[in-house]
Order: C-alpha cells, then sequence, then structure tokens
C-alpha cells in the first residue's frame, strides 16, 4: 500500500516522455493504461490526482472531443483546456467550465473568459512563453478579488498539421493554498505588531500602559484576523503553577474569576493544555468530560498553548456557541498565533526589565554621589555634638537641627529613589524576600572600607532600611549616643578589625549604651582573627548567629538581621532565671549629661 497521489498515464507514450515519467514516479503512484474505457473508470472513481497523455490521445481532443471529455478529462479534477496561438478556447473539460462557471467558452478568448484576470508570475507571458521556447510554462492568476488558478501550460504540435500550434493548460484552483499562505504571513505581520513600539514610546509608557497596548492589540488580531470573538488568554505562574487571567472577552464573569491550576484533571481543558503543552480541541461541549463551562450556550472550544523557549508560559482560550465550530487550520492558526502571542509578552517583559534597569541605575548613581557625604556630615556632626552635650545649649540645639536635617535629606532621596525604580528592577532572587520585614528598620554600619558602605547602602535601602555608616569605631559611639534625636539603632554591622579598634572593643564601648541586649553584628574576612575578636565577643553575650562571612550574599545578610531583631525582642533572663518585665526592654541610654558621663 502507498499513501501517494495516483498520476494516469495514457499510451502509448513517445520515448521523449519516458524522463518525464521517471520523474512522476519519485513523488506519485503512475497507473499506465491504454484502454480509454479503463481509465474513465479509475478517473470517475476519484483515485487519480492528474493525467499524462501520449499525443495520439492529445489528437481525440480534436477529432473526437466529445467522446474523450465523456471518457477521462471531465473526471480529473484540475480544468483541461485547448487553445490556439490566438489564446482561443477550441476545447475544455467540465471541470474548467465550474470553475468558470459557464458551459458556452468554445471560441471565447482564454482569458476574457477569466475576466480578465491578473497575471502574478512567475511567468506573465506564460502562452507566449510556451510557444516561444517549446518548453512548458507555469504561472498564477487572481481571478476577481480572492479566487486563484495555477496555470500549466503545454505546447502541443498536431501531427496532422506541423505548423499548426496548439497550447494545452492545466487550470489547478489553488484558492485555499494561496489564502492559508496569505493567513500565515497575516499573523506573523501581527504578530510583529503586538509591541511595535518606537524608541520614544518604549521609555514614554508605563508598564500598565504597555500590557494595556498589546492586549488591545491582541483582541484586535484575533477577533479581525482570526474571526474568533470569545477570548481568553491565561498566564502560567510558575512558582504557584496557578493561571491568572490576562485577557477575556465574551467569556462569562464566573469563569473568568475561577480560580486554574496547571493540572492535567480537575481544572478543565485549560488545566490540561497547561500542563501538557498539548493543543487541545473540544468538538462538542456537551459531550466532553473536561470542559468547563466558559459562557453559556458555549457548544465548542478550541485551546492552545502559549509556547516560549519549549515551555508552557500560558494558555490560549477560544469558544463558540456553534458545535464543530472549529477546524484543523483553525488549530494550526491559533497555535501560531499563539507563538506570537509569547514572543510579544517575553518582548514586554524585556522592555519593562529594561526601563526598570536604567531607573535601578539612576538611583544607584544617587546613593553612591549622596550616601556617604550625608554620613560625613552626620560624624562630623556627632563629633562636634560631643563637646557641647550639656556645656552650650544653643550651639547643642543647632548641631541636632544639623543631624535631623541630614537624616531628612536621606530620606527624601530614598522616597525619590523608590518612586524611580518599578518594583521589577529588584532582581527577581530577591523579590521573595518579605520587605515589610525591614520597613524603617534602622542600620548602622561600621567599615573601614568606603565600598563597603556603598554596597549596604545600595542593598539595604531596596529593603526600606535605613542606613548610616561609619569608618572607625570611634564615629560608630558618637552615632549611637547620638541616637536619641531620632531612634536607636535596630542593628549594628561592623567589622572585626577597624582602623581604631576590634569589633570586640566595640562591643565593649556599646553595650553600657543599651540596657538590653545589644543588636551587635560582626563581619570577617575568611582569615585569621588575631585578636580572637570573635571569639571575646561570643564570650561576652555576642549572638551566636551574628556573624557575616565576607563577601556574603544578600539573603544571608538579610536571614542574620532578622534574627537579630528577633533577638533583641526577647525579654533576656536575669541572673535567677527570671524575665524582666516590658519596661525592662532594650533601650540606648540617651544622650545628655548622663550619656556624656559614660
Amino acid at each position: 500500500m502507498t499513501d501517494k497521489q495516483k498520476i494516469l498515464c495514457l499510451g502509448p507514450l513517445a520515448d521523449g516522455a519516458t524522463a518525464a515519467l521517471a520523474l512522476l514516479r519519485e513523488g506519485f503512484e503512475t497507473i499506465e493504461v491504454r484502454d480509454a474505457r479503463e481509465a474513465k473508470q479509475l478517473a470517475a472513481r476519484g483515485e487519480v490526482a492528474g493525467c499524462l497523455c501520449g499525443t495520439s490521445w492529445l489528437d481525440r481532443i480534436e477529432t473526437d472531443g466529445a467522446d474523450f471529455r465523456r471518457q477521462i478529462l471531465d473526471d480529473l479534477p484540475d480544468g483541461v483546456v485547448l487553445v490556439d496561438q490566438e489564446n482561443t478556447i477550441h476545447w475544455a473539460n467540465h471541470r474548467f467550465c465550474q470553475l468558470n462557471g459557464s458551459e458556452e467558452v468554445m471560441g471565447k478568448n482564454f482569458y476574457a473568459v477569466l475576466t480578465r484576470p491578473e497575471i502574478i508570475g512567475p511567468d506573465f507571458c506564460p502562452f507566449h512563453m510556451a510557444l516561444a521556447t517549446g518548453r512548458a510554462s507555469a504561472t498564477k492568476l487572481r481571478v476577481a478579488d480572492k479566487q486563484y488558478y495555477q496555470l500549466h501550460v503545454t505546447p502541443l504540435r498536431s501531427p496532422n498539421s506541423p505548423a499548426e500550434k496548439r497550447l494545452v493548460v492545466i487550470v489547478r484552483d489553488i484558492t485555499g493554498e494561496v489564502q492559508q499562505q496569505q493567513k500565515l504571513e497575516a499573523i506573523h505581520q501581527a504578530g510583529v505588531k503586538l509591541t511595535d513600539l518606537k524608541p520614544d514610546e518604549v521609555f514614554d509608557m508605563t508598564v500598565e500602559d504597555r500590557i494595556e497596548l498589546l492586549k488591545s492589540n491582541i483582541l484586535h488580531y484575533t477577533q479581525d484576523l482570526l474571526s474568533f470573538d470569545v477570548v481568553e488568554i491565561r498566564l502560567l505562574e510558575e512558582r504557584t503553577g496557578r493561571l491568572i487571567p490576562l485577557l477575556a472577552v465574551g467569556m462569562d464573569q464566573d469563569a473568568t474569576g475561577r480560580q486554574l491550576f496547571a493540572e492535567p484533571q480537575g481544572f478543565g481543558v485549560t488545566g490540561f493544555v497547561a500542563a501538557t503543552g498539548q493543543s487541545y480541541l473540544c468538538e462538542d461541549t456537551l459531550e466532553d468530560p473536561l470542559y468547563l463551562t466558559g459562557f453559556e450556550g458555549a457548544r465548542s472550544s478550541l485551546t492552545v498553548p502559549l509556547m516560549l523557549h519549549d515551555g508552557v508560559i500560558g494558555t490560549f482560550n477560544v469558544e463558540s456557541p456553534e458545535p464543530r465550530a472549529f477546524s484543523q487550520d483553525d488549530l494550526v492558526f491559533l497555535e501560531i498565533f499563539a507563538r506570537e502571542v509569547a514572543f510579544a509578552l517575553n518582548t514586554l517583559e524585556l522592555l519593562t526589565a529594561q526601563s526598570a534597569g536604567t531607573a535601578m541605575k539612576s538611583v544607584e548613581a544617587i546613593h553612591r554621589a549622596v550616601a556617604r557625604p550625608i554620613d560625613e556630615i552626620l560624624n562630623d556632626a556627632v563629633h562636634v555634638l560631643e563637646g557641647y552635650l550639656g556645656h552650650a545649649p544653643e550651639i547643642e540645639h543647632r548641631l541636632k537641627n544639623i543631624l535631623r536635617e541630614a537624616r531628612d535629606i536621606r530620606h527624601l532621596i530614598q522616597e525619590v529613589g523608590k518612586g524611580m525604580t518599578p518594583d521589577e528592577a529588584v532582581p527577581a532572587v530577591l523579590q521573595t524576600a518579605d520587605e515589610s520585614r525591614f520597613r524603617k528598620v534602622r542600620v548602622l554600619v561600621v567599615d573601614g572600607d568606603a565600598e563597603i558602605l556603598d554596597s549596604a547602602h545600595q542593598t539595604l535601602e531596596r529593603f526600606g532600611c535605613t542606613v548610616e555608616g561609619a569608618k572607625t569605631g570611634g564615629q560608630a559611639v558618637f552615632l549611637v549616643r547620638a541616637s536619641t534625636i531620632d531612634a536607636p539603632y535596630d542593628a549594628i554591622i561592623s567589622d572585626i578589625r577597624l582602623p581604631d579598634m576590634t569589633g570586640h572593643n566595640l562591643m565593649q564601648h556599646l553595650q553600657p549604651l543599651f540596657k538590653g541586649r545589644l543588636p551587635l553584628i560582626l563581619m570577617q574576612g575568611y582569615g585569621y582573627d588575631p585578636g580572637h575578636s570573635l571569639v571575646k565577643a561570643r564570650q561576652d553575650g555576642l549572638h551566636p548567629k551574628a556573624v557575616l562571612y565576607k563577601p556574603f550574599r544578600v539573603e544571608q545578610l538579610l536571614d542574620v538581621i532578622e534574627t537579630i531583631l528577633q533577638w533583641c525582642k526577647e525579654p533576656p533572663a536575669d541572673e535567677s532565671g527570671a524575665k524582666p518585665t516590658d519596661s525592662q526592654n532594650h533601650e540606648p541610654k540617651h544622650g545628655g549629661a548622663e550619656a556624656a558621663s559614660t
């Protein structure tokens, strides 16, 4: 058995046709017959896709055209026409008359019968080319608005009249093929235009505006190009497997609000398609156990996955009130359009990330330019303040105003930065962190390395922390003493080797300033600790987990800060094992004479 199409070969064939027959056998199953009755029966049963004739058979078109037409050519799927040098029709089979819509074609001009069609190539003078070269010619015609024919023109010399030239024209209706190709091209162009934004438009539009534009374009092309009126698109949330509605038109509100997950069972056709990555054609909703009602009266649906890099990122669903409303062609077209939609969504995400990245760089530049100068102002102010506490109230008041205003400037810059930087600017690995844990948390970072201080500002301020920096232990002590102006520090992060002291020395200076637990975290590089600062600090009450090894990951830094925040909220046990009252929770010894004498 073979699936090849069959070609009827009416012999005997001339020697020159041997090569043509060999070529035909490579792509078709050839059936050679010499009896007209047998040929007619094969053609009548619709078993042949074409016919190869010897010249003796073609002569019969002229001498016994009617009989030959009845026997063979009327049953062929293509039109067959015999024309002369003037393009006048001498004979045509029944199929050509069907294509033309009239049996009255004899003696008329071939092109006039087809209402002067447009020749669209590749041969723009197929009849002249075949007569001039003696070889077959081919071209396509556009008839009326939406009809397309393929012509195959073969020159014929009659043995009875060698000087008289005739042409055999095979006319095939290729409208379906051309329209399918046009639709594919239109779908591709629609996909290009889904996110067709000029450079200035990209940065002028917000993320929400771009999403709305994309949704509007998707709906337009779905309705205008594919002729689908009931549409639902859902995007797959990879972390949870939930299918989140992006676009819904014509769907019932209950269906749009329905919770769906990418599971092969229990969540309808959409869940099945998202889970398997396979398209699904529901021909009759009343008979399909997977179908969940999209709108009242729906009788058929078509659902395809949104695929990007071989992965499912969502689903595209269309529905109809008619059973079996969607064909395999509809399935192919929707799959192609869905791929374009997936690429458009990916492009939108990249544009958003690019915009977010640009804003993020701007904010980081502000931090680098302003954060450390403000730290210097704070350190200089508290250093001067130390000498005037309790002695010169007016100067003390002015210095405290300087501290307050410097911190207000920092807060204002942070708020402007948050407005400039969309949520997408925070790296995905960090978006899982709960920012509310660190909002308004005040952190003092002590390190002689300016890059560490810059990094602390850029990292922790993304999560809502208020960060201040000091380069020495002495500056840190002054800042802690002066912290009564706003609020005490919630966490102090210090390197174990500062320019003027060790981390353990700093701990000893800070402990008298806190009645409760000291929220200190010590940092060290991977190296030898000559002063055994960490060991001594742990012996003096440093939390066992309050240690960071540089370079550390952001997640580790956040986890340690959270541990210390929680630890300091817990009331410590006294020597008898009893816990103090709430009034004994840690508070720094605020400034003034008491702080100065400490």
